[in-house]
């Protein structure tokens, strides 16, 4: 396993890892896309990192699955990765044993806001996707386990948050299964990596802890992740 992508929405949550393995930022193959792309090598890996960047309409960063859906696309066909890396924030549960800057490995990505109650549609809006790589990493490099859960808005209506609430470990998360989706219709593997930025039953609205904690969740993140590859690299 030689060729690592690692797709992150939000360029603060990319920075600290930028710098840590010193990757150069490269053109774009299509520059009417508004993603950044950083390249590098880290011991036995060549690393490329995808940032989906600034919507040029808004001026704010490109989050969500529309966003995740296409840079997925573009790494895949543009560095033919071996592995893709999702990384980012995230949202959980105090009450599921949860906390401000702790980071999670997924065992499994799903949306949780895609209900189609139509016959075999419920399937298909749920989603399911299995990392069985993410559980054997996340043994290796002793990372909790959690679920990542897709939706598209930072806020929650009771109906997300009862189905939320029905599974284990929640890493509550805007893109992962919009990643997982695509590489799956390419047979490529994905790990998911959240770092818990605010807390879903904290009486402090979403929003506000996600701005006052997102520096401390990114810098958390970068650890764990060059746990990751440096794993990776002994493979």
């Amino acid at each position: 396993m030689k060729n690592i992508t690692l797709i992150v929405a939000m360029e603060q949550e990319a920075l600290p890892l930028i710098q840590r393995l010193q990757l150069l930022n490269v053109s774009r193959a299509d520059a009417r896309l508004p993603f950044n792309v950083y390249c590098g090598g880290y011991k036995t890996l060549n690393v490329c990192l995808m940032s989906h960047g600034i919507d040029r309409v808004h001026k704010v960063p490109c989050v969500g699955t529309q966003a995740a859906t296409l840079v997925t696309m573009e790494a895949i066909r543009c560095y033919q990765p071996d592995l893709i890396i999702n990384a980012g924030t995230c949202g959980a549960f105090a009450a599921k044993g949860s906390a401000v800057g702790q980071v999670y490995m997924g065992e499994r990505i799903r949306f949780y806001d895609r209900r189609i109650p139509l016959g075999d549609y419920k399937t298909y809006g749920e989603g399911h996707y299995p990392c069985p790589e993410g559980v054997t990493l996340a043994r290796a490099i002793n990372l909790p386990l959690a679920v990542v859960c897709t939706g598209n808005s930072l806020d929650m209506s009771p109906t997300d948050e009862a189905i939320l609430r029905q599974e284990p470990v929640v890493a509550k998360e805007m893109e992962a299964g919009a990643v997982a989706w695509v590489a799956s219709l390419y047979s490529v593997p994905v790990v998911a990596i959240k770092a818990v930025t605010d807390l879903v039953d904290h009486p402090v609205a979403a929003p506000e802890q996600f701005s006052h904690n997102l520096q401390r969740a990114a810098e958390n993140l970068c650890h764990p992740v060059i746990a990751l590859l440096d794993e990776l690299s002994r493979r």
